[in-house]
């Protein structure tokens, strides 16, 4: 393959992404979760038998009527697998937080139809944020009792609202609950840029250490340099990807997030060592009977199945976590897979032809 050859079609391609990216990022900017502005996030699960929404969800919480305030003044609801909701909000105290269980139960009990034995569950009278466990009865279509339990629960000397359950299953069952200060948030932020320095500086200073002793035509320093402005292409795109996401489809970055362009960081470079390290045999062996181009292009020639086959698999485990892995991984393995295919189209078409097109860049001077 004249990969060398058709380089400018190559550099077209990556330009046009980086640039869409960046202007992308300029624009709207990638849209922060907790983990970076401060907040709680709450996941539940609803009782397959009641039957709710994303919507529903935000209105009971926010809405305030003759008897009581809006529990929150905005939330953020998410649907996820198995009738299951992912909540974000602002800072809350753990009273506050145990009050929103609690409302979220009284509310979600109300007129619930249970299929399997034609019961009905009622809910009488407004509570304010606090079941009144008096008001709820439930009957099956005998007039039976059907199983319904309500249970205070103690933590740490606080009491939190009744847990209400049918058939010995809670109507809303809390599966995870996180809060972060705003303090918290911006140091993470920080960290993360620093993490990202840190590691970019470590990749150039290592590339050149490994190359010291390459260097005709190509100084060992501008492998390193090549490696960074590949590293780039491949962290911008799937950062341009999730601001579109963050756009269209409310989706938030985290700390995961940046786990993963950490992780494509790593794979990347790893990958483009590959192709390096074949340029520098080809180099020692050549003794200067061809051009630097052409021992360029043969060392890519003889990795790019290597690189193709390493990526295909990767991406193919990557696609399986996605499909049928946690709700709550699903972005950081997006991130990954998109990674994965930027890595490896600019370990094989940018690059090395970068390298080149220093060389003859130098040469010229």
């Amino acid at each position: 393959m004249e990969i060398i050859k058709h380089r400018k079609i190559y550099f077209a391609i990556s330009g046009l992404l980086v640039v869409a990216s960046i202007v992308l990022i300029g624009l709207y900017g990638l849209k922060l979760g907790i983990d970076f502005t401060g907040g709680s996030l709450m996941e539940i699960k609803v009782h397959q038998d009641v039957q709710t929404s994303a919507p529903a969800i935000q209105t009971i919480l926010t809405e305030s009527s003759e008897n009581h305030e809006a529990v929150l003044d905005s939330v953020q609801v998410q649907p996820t697998e198995d009738n299951g909701f992912l909540l974000r909000f602002k800072d809350v105290s753990e009273d506050k937080h145990q009050q929103i269980l609690g409302y979220l139960n009284t509310k979600l009990s109300e007129g619930v139809e249970i299929d399997e034995n034609n019961s009905r569950l009622y809910q009488g009278g407004d509570t304010g944020g606090v079941p009144d466990v008096s008001g709820i009865q439930a009957i099956d279509s005998e007039g039976n009792p059907v199983d319904i339990s309500f249970e205070p629960v103690n933590q740490e000397g606080v009491i939190s609202s009744p847990v209400i359950t049918i058939g010995g299953t809670q109507v809303v069952e809390e599966q995870r609950f996180e809060s972060i200060g705003p303090v918290i948030g911006q140091e993470l932020q920080d960290k993360a840029v620093e993490a990202m320095i840190v590691v970019l500086i470590a990749i150039v200073l290592y590339i050149a250490w490994a190359f010291r002793k390459v260097s005709d035509p190509v100084s060992s320093w501008k492998y390193g340099i090549v490696a960074i402005a590949a590293l780039v292409h491949d962290v911008s795109i799937p950062v341009g990807v999730f601001v579109i996401l963050g756009k269209v489809a409310n989706v938030e970055v985290d700390i995961l997030f940046v786990t993963a362009l950490l992780t494509i960081l790593g794979y990347s470079v790893n990958d483009t060592i590959v192709v390096f390290d074949r340029t520098r045999e080809n180099l020692a062996r050549d003794h200067h009977k061809h051009d630097f181009d052409y021992l360029v292009n043969k060392s890519v020639n003889e990795t790019i199945r290597r690189s193709l086959f390493t990526a295909l698999t990767t991406f193919l485990v990557l696609l399986a976590i996605y499909l049928y892995g946690g709700e709550s991984i699903k972005n950081f393995v997006l991130a990954l897979m998109i990674g994965v295919v930027a890595g490896t189209y600019s370990s094989i078409f940018l690059a090395s032809p970068l390298l080149v097109v220093w060389e003859k860049w130098s040469r010229r001077r």
